[in-house]
């Protein structure tokens, strides 16, 4: 059985079609789902889902070894961050190498780095007047979205296009790929 930990920071929709993905695969489980903030919207839909779901704040994910223990203690195969804001820890990085992926909505290298989360994406493509966004799937390393590149997809970008629109239609590659990448990647191991 491969086991996956989600990471998130807001409303959970990646967690909830991961969650929904893997519910009938029994070569793969939700071992649970981190999240940072203990108000996020996760939370609601863990509760829904029946996955367990724990909050953690900034002195145990970087100041101790709470969050490192409990994922010692899972041995995730993957740990998956699907919206989470958080820069991730050398110390969570050297424990699990190649093991760490993230989702990021637009085509790196472009808008990519810190701060370059959720609207603030779909903005800049907007005022950059690009043609094309998109979903790229990446290994975590320690710098924000420079890990090596395992998949991208694109969806034009039309002049009606705002930023909204945007956010749609990049959401809607999300909800496509990711699990099914994730799942290759499980596969792959």
């Amino acid at each position: 059985m491969k086991r996956i930990v989600l990471f998130a920071s807001g409303s959970g929709s990646n967690v909830e079609n991961i969650v929904h993905y893997f519910r009938n695969n029994s070569n793969v489980t939700v071992a649970t789902v981190l999240t940072n903030k203990s108000n996020a919207k996760v939370l609601e839909r863990c509760n829904q889902l029946n996955i367990n779901a724990l909050h953690f704040n900034r002195t145990a994910f970087y100041d101790s070894d709470l969050v490192l223990d409990i994922l010692k203690t899972i041995q995730p195969d993957l740990i998956i961050l699907a919206g989470f804001l958080w820069k991730i820890p050398e110390k969570l990085i050297q424990n699990f190498p190649k093991k760490i992926l993230n989702i990021h909505p637009a085509l790196l290298p472009k808008y990519g780095g810190k701060g370059m989360y959720g609207m603030f994406v779909h903005q800049a493509i907007k005022d950059n007047n690009e043609v094309e966004s998109g979903i790229t799937i990446h290994y975590v390393n320690e710098n924000y979205d420079e890990g090596a590149i395992i998949y991208q997809a694109k969806t034009a970008i039309s002049d009606e296009d705002d930023a909204t629109a945007i956010a749609k239609k990049v959401q809607l590659l999300e909800y496509e790929h990711f699990p099914r990448i994730i799942e290759q990647v499980l596969l792959a191991q």
